[in-house]
């Protein structure tokens, strides 16, 4: 007997949540949404999420909340949003050839801080039969673009919006290829048929070895005192100002 969407989305669900944390998610039926401490994803939660994620940053620096600019906060709460929702999805394409069929309001989460939010998504939202690289295009385009509207009232570019998404998915094909070696290149590619595309051309770069880039920087560097703290090994400005990346 073929199984019915609810428990094909679990199956699907219980092998993206094998690949790691950043994966890890949950499947919930539309009409029966998880209780608390479970929420949607509403622009508010996430408008709190920043002001929390300040708060936090601040700390960590020996600082007042607003020494931290809030454009900071949002684009490292929108970079950490946006992998534990592009991950997923490029995993659910890469090991099924599936896809995620979702919109922002149908997410559900749980705000904690320190790691990767618990995030489930509607069971009727996954789709076992073959997909090609456009259903990730639908992904980028929706759900993520939804979110990309929550920054709105941070004043964050579209530039740095992009850069975020780009190096998400870099990093979820990293994972991926860390988890699962022999789909590696499955998942590098379809990452570089999305930066190809219109919604993040231009976002990142990756050299004839590999090495990706992007053209933006995420911010958080700005969160330490005097501004001075370590880039990412991925950020543009470790080209530009010849600064040495963090160490991982």
């Amino acid at each position: 007997m073929t199984p019915g969407p609810a428990a094909a989305g679990a199956v699907i669900a219980s092998e993206i949540s094998a690949l790691g944390p950043f994966f890890a998610l949950d499947a919930h039926p539309v009409a029966a949404p998880p209780a608390a401490p479970w929420q949607p994803m509403s622009a508010a939660a996430i408008g709190d999420r920043v002001s929390a994620v300040r708060d936090r940053l601040a700390t960590a620096g020996g600082q007042r909340p607003d020494a931290v600019e809030a454009r900071v906060a949002a684009s490292v709460t929108h970079l950490g949003l946006a992998a534990r929702l592009v991950s997923p999805a490029l995993a659910a394409f890469v090991l099924r050839g599936a896809s995620l069929t979702f919109a922002l309001t149908e997410v559900y989460w749980q705000p904690v801080l320190g790691g990767p939010v618990p995030v489930s998504l509607p069971d009727m939202g996954f789709a076992s039969a073959s997909a090609g690289p456009e259903s990730l295009a639908a992904v980028i385009e929706g759900p993520l673009a939804e979110l990309a509207a929550t920054m709105g009232p941070f004043a964050l570019s579209p530039h740095i919006l992009r850069g975020n998404l780009a190096s998400a998915l870099n990093g979820a094909a990293t994972m991926i290829a860390a988890a699962r070696p022999a789909l590696g290149a499955r998942g590098r590619a379809a990452v570089a048929h999305l930066l190809a595309g219109s919604a993040l051309r231009g976002s990142a770069t990756t050299s004839a070895n590999g090495a990706f880039r992007r053209r933006s920087c995420c911010l958080i560097y700005r969160a330490a005192p005097d501004r001075r703290g370590a880039l990412c090994g991925d950020c543009v400005l470790t080209r530009v100002a010849g600064r040495a990346p963090a160490r991982s």
